[in-house]
């Protein structure tokens, strides 16, 4: 039974519209609409509702077809498939035999992972170069569901509907079904839909349509929404990534629609479907740590290249600074990298830079703000290796040898306490600094007032007291030969230090 589906399917894919019309009356269907969705009506109704009797009036159809096309006089060209075939990988290793049918040498592809959709045909003599979307480094290609196949307005409206439908391989259902959770009903083996602009000239990369909507059988899939712009007349930006449809498909062998509705303003679009593997951040690291070291001596190899002095500069680099600190967080690097396109020796962390990649795509470097993708990304060797000696300094200088010497930043000086008393001499015998006399006695002897104090002595129950040295400005004396001696210091050496008021008990600071 599952043979002659597949032939049905297969011979109504080959039908004109006039076939699909006398198909879709003969069991009292809707004859009207555009061939797709003749074909779409006639394929739902071969799934579901295949009799004997329908399948006769299918192969009938089929024949008398063919037969008026053999009696026709003259060679006949090769008629291509109206359907639009898919070369996946599960076919390409001929696991999947093809099905040829009766008729004029036309080969049919089976059901499993081909594609019988209403997108557009191609051309008798596809002659136009393919389009091919950029490569993306978080998503890993299992199969190739659909080729690249341009969207085909189908008439003026403004509004386009593009229905396609298909199934999966059992094999593919298997990979689905048996592939982690990334988070809770995401799995990592996914089918995606991508949609870029019609341009063969280079890899393109994701773009949606105006107007986009994607619906998956009964149900409208999300797309992502906008970025919402922080500068004024600046229209808001929206990540065009591939759109995830596994959660609304069918995992087994009954076929799957999916319709493009879209906005017909002129640009030409292209649809492709995948089955991929979603990998993380931390799955890239580890792939980069594996491949993607370089080694220290080709690093420094690198450093004394740059600082290489050039015969046609007259100005010789004698060493270049490099930061240890990740430009991306202000944290100290961890796994330093950079770009091999990048001409400066500056690194970043990958691990923040993938994580940053992981949730907005845009691969650039942050240093010097070009491209650096996944695939050109190199971990540095020789600065690994410095972070791992240097741990006190978050700067660098490569020196034109190839070595290198860690920049420390000048410590804070540390400072003095108000008012500091330098006592000059010895203590009495009870271990006690003397206390100097008020009233009278010796009064104290000013020093040198260029080095900003003075000096004070005094003499207590005979014995001499101890020199002190007060390094505050604020001296003043009440005795008329400390007001002689600081007249002739102002005098001879500069102005006249402020006075110093008495002390009381002790020697005191003046704070």
């Amino acid at each position: 039974m599952a043979a002659e589906l597949v032939e049905a399917k297969n011979m109504v894919m080959s039908f004109r519209v006039s076939d699909l019309q006398m198909l879709l009356g003969f069991v009292g269907r809707s004859k009207s609409g555009l061939k797709h969705e003749l074909v779409t009506r006639a394929l739902q109704l071969v799934q579901f509702d295949c009799s004997p009797e329908l399948f006769k009036k299918i192969k009938e159809l089929y024949e008398t077809r063919y037969a008026k096309k053999s009696a026709e006089p003259g060679p006949q060209p090769h008629r291509p498939l109206d359907p639009l075939t898919m070369h996946s990988a599960y076919d390409r290793a001929s696991t999947v035999p093809r099905t040829p049918l009766s008729g004029p040498n036309i080969d049919y592809p089976v059901l499993y992972g081909k594609y019988l959709n209403g997108l557009g045909r191609l051309p008798t003599k596809t002659l136009k170069p393919e389009v091919r979307l950029v490569k993306l480094p978080f998503f890993n290609m299992l199969d190739e569901l659909l080729k690249p196949t341009e969207l085909v307005p189908q008439n003026s409206e403004k509004l386009q509907e593009s229905p396609c439908i298909f199934a999966l391989t059992p094999r593919q259902v298997e990979l689905i079904r048996n592939s982690r959770e990334l988070q809770p009903g995401v799995k990592a083996v996914q089918v995606v839909l991508r949609i870029c602009y019609s341009d063969a000239s280079c890899p393109q990369e994701d773009q949606y349509p105006p107007n986009i909507a994607v619906k998956v059988n009964h149900s409208y899939c999300s797309v992502p929404g906008y970025y919402p712009s922080n500068k004024p007349g600046v229209e808001p930006k929206r990540p065009c990534r591939p759109i995830n449809l596994t959660h609304l498909m069918y995992l087994s062998s009954a076929t799957n629609r999916i319709t493009v509705t879209w906005g017909n303003y002129g640009k030409s679009y292209s649809v492709a479907l995948y089955l991929v593997r979603q990998l993380t951040s931390a799955e890239l690291l580890q792939r980069l740590r594996t491949i993607g070291v370089k080694h220290p001596e080709l690093c420094k190899a690198l450093v004394k290249e740059k600082l290489r002095l050039d015969p046609d500069s007259e100005i010789a680099t004698t060493g270049v600074r490099v930061s240890l600190i990740c430009p991306l967080v202000k944290m100290r690097l961890s796994v330093p990298c950079r770009a091999e396109t990048c001409a400066h020796l500056q690194c970043f962390d990958a691990v923040f830079y993938l994580q940053m990649n992981e949730k907005k795509p845009t691969w650039l470097c942050p240093v010097c703000d070009k491209p650096a993708p996944y695939d050109q990304l190199i971990i540095d060797g020789l600065l690994s290796k410095i972070l791992s000696e240097c741990e006190d300094a978050d700067e660098i200088e490569y020196l034109v040898d190839g070595s290198w010497c860690p920049i420390r930043t000048e410590k804070e000086r540390s400072c003095s306490p108000q008012g500091p008393i330098l006592v000059l001499g010895t203590s009495d015998a009870s271990g006690l600094l003397p206390t100097p006399s008020v009233n009278g006695g010796s009064g104290g002897t000013l020093g040198s007032a260029s080095s900003g104090a003075a000096s004070v002595g005094s003499v207590e129950n005979g014995k001499p007291g101890t020199d002190v040295v007060d390094l505050t400005l604020d001296s003043s004396s009440s005795s008329e030969e400390e007001d002689e001696e600081e007249d002739e210091d102002e005098d001879e050496e500069g102005p006249r230090p402020k006075r110093r008021c008495p002390f009381q008990k002790g020697l005191v600071p003046a704070c």
